[in-house]
């Protein structure tokens, strides 16, 4: 096998960890676990949707302290791959133990806790994960492979969904699995956790450990915050730019991971769409937003990543504006609407990720994503906090009853914000020695 075939397989194998995981965001963090434990599992009058959060809450918390610290010191000890691999496996054993959470509110504690980990585990896997994208890539295809990595993502929720719902939920499903205390949705998670366990594996087998720094020395996690003041100064120094992008991205990226988790909310409450309804749309929206992380991938290696960003924030405002503007015509205006906005949040993902990746001193990669994910879950909360706001205004001062709508607008300003300080940034940042 020539060095060239070997390098395409472990590309390949690379994005296709964006397919295997995919149980974990589509299933467990959005359509299906989330919806069972404050359905099935919580008793009535539970504030199950306030307890979700504060797991999200804690969640977000804990990977904005390590995940600086963790990403800096896999780059030093050559560990990348082998803390990928680990996190999978926790993953994987996440979903296991989600079988277990029964329809009795004795164990609606046990899954929020398990919701909780598990996103801890997602975003610390993520870290290394983001961090290979250079050893599987070159400058000039670099746009495209993080793009064929998301869309892989999304084909990979698109399959999900549809072996859920037609195999194992819907009366009448192909498995004819037994729906005694909710076995057919219990048993949807052991089927997530065999998917992820078996597509992680040609990542493991194909992509090669990077080497550990030379004359290392152990340093306790206590010492690792301590040098990690000195490290940001430098990057300060070293990539300006990049540092600023950061920054700016933490706002954008929020908002674009509130569209995703109110967007089934906005359509039960505001449009009236059951649940099964939901699921359709969420099998359609992976559709459109893997298209559009493809093609914005290829397009990003001709006119670069910020501005694959901005014409995907700019849609993004576009299209918001639009459900909100339209939303008496009727559910027609959530099809046409919340497709389009899906169409763009995956180019905007796919090409943060890229120009992260394009403009990291070498070496770094693991830190930077590091603290890309910190900045991210540092802002975590202006989503939640800006659909609530719009929401509890429209209602309070205005007067409106089912207000619902009105949070678009809050993501909507979430957006514009993260889209004025982007452009703040230079297009193609320097990175000093």
């Amino acid at each position: 096998m020539t060095s060239t075939t070997k390098e395409k397989r472990g590309t390949f194998a690379w994005a296709l960890w964006d397919w295997a995981e995919q149980p974990f965001p589509t299933i467990m963090q959005t359509f299906i676990f989330p919806v069972y434990l404050a359905g099935a599992v919580a008793a009535e009058g539970t504030n199950s949707d306030a307890l979700l959060g504060l797991a999200t809450g804690v969640a977000g918390f804990l990977v904005a302290i390590m995940a600086p610290v963790f990403g800096r010191r896999s780059d030093e000890t050559g560990k990348r791959k082998f803390w990928l691999m680990v996190n999978t496996y926790l993953l994987v054993a996440v979903m296991v133990a989600a079988f277990f959470v029964m329809p009795d509110p004795s164990f609606l504690l046990f899954g929020l806790v398990l919701y909780g980990v598990g996103s801890v585990i997602q975003e610390s896997a993520f870290i290394n994960y983001y961090a290979m994208l250079r050893q599987v890539s070159t400058p000039k295809s670099i746009g495209r492979v993080s793009g064929l990595a998301w869309g892989l993502g999304y084909a990979g929720g698109i399959l999900l969904l549809c072996i859920s719902l037609f195999g194992f939920i819907l009366p009448g499903d192909i498995f004819g699995i037994d729906v005694t205390d909710s076995l057919n949705i219990r048993i949807v998670f052991l089927f997530c956790a065999i998917w992820f366990a078996l597509f992680s594996i040609p990542l493991f087998r194909t992509v090669p450990e990077i080497e550990a720094r030379a004359g290392l020395k152990n340093e306790s996690i206590l010492q690792s915050y301590v040098k990690l003041w000195s490290q940001l100064k430098s990057l300060h120094r070293q990539a300006p730019e990049t540092l600023k992008f950061l920054i700016s991205s933490a706002i954008y990226r929020d908002g674009l991971a509130g569209v995703f988790t109110f967007g089934a909310v906005l359509g039960s409450l505001a449009f009236g769409f059951s649940q099964t309804e939901i699921i359709l749309f969420g099998i359609a929206a992976n559709v459109v937003a893997g298209i559009g992380a493809a093609i914005g991938g290829l397009i990003d290696d001709r006119i670069g990543s910020r501005a694959v960003i901005i014409i995907s924030l700019v849609g993004l405002l576009v299209a918001g504006s639009a459900v909100f503007a339209f939303a008496s015509a009727g559910v027609i205006t959530y099809w046409i609407g919340g497709l389009f906005l899906c169409l763009f949040v995956g180019p905007a993902q796919a090409a943060s990720r890229t120009f992260v990746s394009r403009f990291t001193p070498p070496g770094r990669e693991g830190e930077v994503f590091g603290l890309y994910q910190t900045t991210g879950r540092a802002v975590s909360f202006l989503s939640g906090f800006m659909w609530a706001g719009s929401i509890t205004v429209a209602t309070i001062m205005f007067n409106i009853k089912d207000a619902t709508i009105f949070g678009v607008i809050g993501l909507m300003i979430i957006l514009l914000v993260g889209l004025i300080l982007l452009l703040q940034v230079k297009d193609k940042p320097e990175v000093y020695a």
